[in-house]
């Protein structure tokens, strides 16, 4: 089983230039504002607070850096989506996003978070099919599996199936999380683990 013994804060960063000059592989995090990041980073790392939690959407608006074991970076990206953001602070965002996943060579796996607990969202899809569209190694990440009943959780994950499989051929790797009662975590961090040894 893998396990975080260590997870520190790097930094925060405006732009992917002044991210930390690393060769280590980094796991990025993305989704549509207020779809539980933040918590879901403080689950996989067993940190209460190491990611700022906000009941705000759109509260992560730099590219913020974490080290894990201190052979992994985890990357907490701003969200998108989020209408109560100026449309200037919007462009920013995905501007920030569209320049750290297109241009960092250290990527190694994107995990897009999508909330299970609703129907498929137009701009979950349509985020994917960008990520694909650049050729992107990604993963998908279902949040909030504690809000409804495990049938429910099927129905919503076929439907968001039903939607990728018009655009892909072979869908992603997926894992089903909840923080709040702690299922899910062993699975991603196995992932990550087994993707390092393979890369390594």
């Amino acid at each position: 089983m893998s396990i975080v013994k260590d997870a520190q804060f790097v930094g925060s960063f405006a732009q992917t230039s002044q991210c930390p000059e690393s060769t280590i592989p980094e796991y990025a995090f993305i989704g549509r504002s207020n779809v539980g990041k933040s918590s879901l980073v403080n689950y996989l790392t067993g940190r209460k607070s190491l990611a700022k939690v906000s009941g705000t959407p759109g509260k992560t608006r730099l590219l913020n850096f974490f080290i894990i074991n201190n052979n992994w970076h985890l990357v907490d990206l701003p969200g998108y989506g989020y209408a109560r953001v100026s449309k200037t602070s919007r462009a920013e965002f995905n501007k920030t996003n569209q320049h750290y996943l297109t241009n960092r060579e250290q990527l190694t796996c994107l995990f897009v978070l999508i909330d299970v607990s609703i129907s498929p969202q137009k701009i979950d899809m349509e985020f994917i099919n960008w990520v694909g569209d650049k050729g992107l190694p990604f993963a998908i990440i279902y949040t909030k599996a504690d809000k409804i009943s495990k049938t429910k959780i099927d129905s919503n994950i076929a439907s968001i199936q039903k939607e990728l499989k018009k655009s892909w051929e072979e869908l992603p790797p997926q894992f089903v999380t909840t923080a709040s009662k702690r299922s899910g975590k062993d699975a991603v961090l196995e992932y990550i683990d087994e993707v390092n040894k393979e890369i390594g």
